[in-house]
């Protein structure tokens, strides 16, 4: 980790993320029901999950704010005990101002992960922008770290990762499952 993401990442209170793309891969299923609808489901990283827990634990807030009303995406933010879950929000300032206010925190103690032209406006602003992999060129242009992992394929783990890291804790989570190794950061 360089030392500007070391630094940025050493004080960051919450982690945001967009969903689709980011916690998930993008894809969405429509699936019928016995109604003769349908209803929408996704799928999201276990070790993405865990880590988002980790980060909890260990003092650093996290939440949602997608453009899309899903329920699927309100159970995970539930699930994961996420303090900010906000679903069906294209225009994401507005949700981030309220986020701010409602914690006390500054944009430079917030990290936001975005794949998509509507997370720039909030990219720009945050102490630490993350894009994965898979982002559009524009957003990987604004970001300050890029993953190597996709969205919903450890992308982001690899956020957590890095604040745990720079924070302090990853030790103690690795100390906590007995897992001894000379190359940790």
């Amino acid at each position: 980790m360089n030392s500007e993401l070391q630094q940025r990442a050493a004080g960051i209170k919450l982690l945001l993320l967009d969903v689709d793309g980011v916690l998930t891969d993008g894809v969405i299923f429509y699936v019928p029901d016995s109604s003769g609808g349908t209803f929408e489901t996704k799928g999201f990283n276990s070790q993405d999950g865990i880590s988002l827990q980790w980060l909890s634990e260990h003092g650093i807030q996290t939440g949602l704010i997608s453009g899309r009303k899903s329920q699927a995406t309100e159970v995970r933010g539930k699930q994961l005990h996420m303090k900010y879950v906000y679903t069906g929000h294209l225009h994401k300032l507005p949700v981030l101002e309220e986020i701010l206010a409602d914690s006390g925190l500054t944009m430079a103690n917030v990290a936001y992960g975005g794949d998509d032209l509507v997370d720039v406006p909030i990219m720009r602003r945050v102490g630490l922008a993350f894009a994965p992999a898979n982002a559009v060129a524009e957003v990987k242009a604004v970001a300050h770290h890029v993953t190597a992992a996709a969205g919903g394929h450890g992308a982001v783990r690899e956020m957590a990762e890095i604040l745990l890291k720079a924070n302090g804790a990853w030790n103690a989570i690795l100390k906590h499952y007995e897992v001894v190794s000379a190359e940790v950061d």
